[in-house]
């Protein structure tokens, strides 16, 4: 078959990975295979429940507007779906009392929106909807183990059973295209070198950054303020976060960073102790009037990786990389979903656009254009964090020129809702980078002056 991965002879389709990744690639094959089978490690629960497989799954995660508009694309009403099941929905600046960069952030009206609801609970309604198609199947507590075929072409994948061990028996799936979907830990260099093709080069940027997270049941009674939300943002200069966001039913999902070395802690009075070191005692407050409602989780993967299929290499047709497989974000950004779905946006895209033949090296592009802005904000902020290390760490000329101009923008961000606006709509993935320079913004950012912005946390929406 010629690499023509539009084409509707492909019979089947692999997909490595039942997250939402694999499985919006899943549902964007269907309408190219006449089958497609997920292939995921885990038994998936029932219901919106946290699996071992997705190991910050109970960790805060935000489904950002340029998500929120692909998974609507992807599937129809899926967003009324998610505000009946009870997503929070915020409103940024609006609804959060926000301090980043020596500032309190005024609370104008919402420029952009995001959804606080568990992260289980987005990945079952999408998981439902996906597998309700009868041209994908998924095959549970089964683990890749090997590519077949040779450096020109993938011809299936090699499978074992879960647990069963280096000498378990496996077998053999063919297909006539495999997506590598399976996330952070992606074994495909190891896969790729076993039918004698190249590794792509991996690109990396690790802050150091680690974070702990528990559920809280917000105080009772009376309240003093009218935000949904609290958020204390790291920077070089301040490397503490916390943020408090809710999970709906009354229950808060509370994270706390810090970087390598002095990491946030897992025991259960020494949490709320280190919330103690943020720049203001806003959160930690917040903290001794709740009441814990879970253990508190660690989580310390959180470099930025990406992997550079579009680079020269000898690499097969009929294989794709997608996800945290492809380009994996440090999670503080809350871009990981977000990019998930507009992978698979660009994946269908890719196989339907009438002008370009669907080749592998052409759509593995497409998948990584995808990625490509949530990427220059995550490494673009990490680089400057103190003991960034990896090969993005380092900056070139016109990144300190884009560092300055950037700066100046942040000192902006939090008072003139003029800069505030295209800002939030890049970070969203909803507007391009380049809005930062249209004229009124660039006047804002280059001659006026900062806007004044609150003296203390701003309880209560402007009117």
């Amino acid at each position: 078959m010629a690499d023509d991965l539009g084409r509707r002879t492909t019979r089947h389709a692999v997909v490595i990975g039942g997250s939402l990744a694999g499985l919006l690639a899943a549902r964007v094959l269907a309408e190219h295979a006449e089958r497609v089978t997920v292939v995921e490690r885990d038994r998936l629960p029932e219901g919106p429940e946290a699996r071992p497989g997705v190991p910050q799954g109970r960790h805060l995660h935000v489904l950002i507007e340029g998500g929120q508009r692909a998974l609507d694309e992807l599937l129809p009403g899926f967003m009324d779906e998610l505000r009946e099941l009870g997503a929070p929905k915020v409103g940024m600046p609006e609804d959060m009392v926000q301090w980043q960069n020596g500032a309190w952030y005024r609370r104008t009206a919402a420029a952009v929106h995001f959804y606080s609801g568990p992260r289980p609970q987005l990945e079952w309604l999408v998981r439902r909807r996906v597998l309700a198609d009868p041209r994908i199947e998924l095959v549970e507590g089964t683990e890749t183990v090997a590519l077949t075929g040779d450096s020109s072409r993938v011809r299936g994948v090699r499978l074992r059973e879960r647990g069963a061990g280096a000498g378990g028996e496996t077998r053999t799936l063919a297909a006539d295209l495999v997506v590598d979907a399976s996330g952070r830990s992606t074994k495909a260099s190891d896969w790729l070198a076993g039918i004698g093709a190249e590794a792509p080069h991996e690109e990396t940027l690790d802050t150091g950054l680690a974070y702990a997270t528990r559920v809280y049941r917000g105080p009772s009674g009376g309240t003093d303020t009218d935000a949904i939300g609290y958020y204390i943002v790291p920077n070089p200069a301040q490397v503490y976060g916390g943020v408090v966001l809710p999970l709906g039913d009354g229950r808060h999902l509370v994270t706390l960073s810090g970087l390598r070395g002095d990491e946030p802690p897992v025991e259960e009075g020494a949490f709320e102790e280190y919330a103690k070191r943020l720049p203001h005692p806003m959160i930690s407050d917040w903290l001794a009037r709740a009441e814990p409602d879970s253990p508190v989780y660690g989580f310390r993967k959180t470099a930025n990786v990406r992997r550079r299929y579009d680079r020269p290499g000898r690499r097969p047709a009929g294989f794709l990389a997608t996800g945290d497989a492809l380009c994996a974000f440090n999670p503080i950004y809350g871009q990981g979903m977000a990019v998930a779905a507009l992978g698979a946006v660009a994946l269908r895209r890719a196989l339907a656009d009438p002008r370009r033949t669907p080749t592998t090296r052409v759509v593995q592009r497409a998948l990584l254009d995808a990625s490509r802005q949530a990427w220059d904000i995550s490494a673009g902020a990490d680089r400057k964090m103190p003991g960034a290390t990896g090969d993005a760490a380092r900056s070139g000329t016109l990144d300190r020129a884009a560092d300055w101009y950037l700066g100046r923008v942040l000192q902006r961000v939090a008072g003139d809702p003029v800069v505030g606006r295209p800002f939030r709509s890049a970070i969203a993935l909803t507007g391009p980078m380049t809005a930062l320079f249209a004229p009124p913004v660039a006047r804002a950012v280059l001659f006026g002056p900062p806007v004044e912005t609150p003296s203390d946390p701003p309880l209560w929406r402007e009117a």
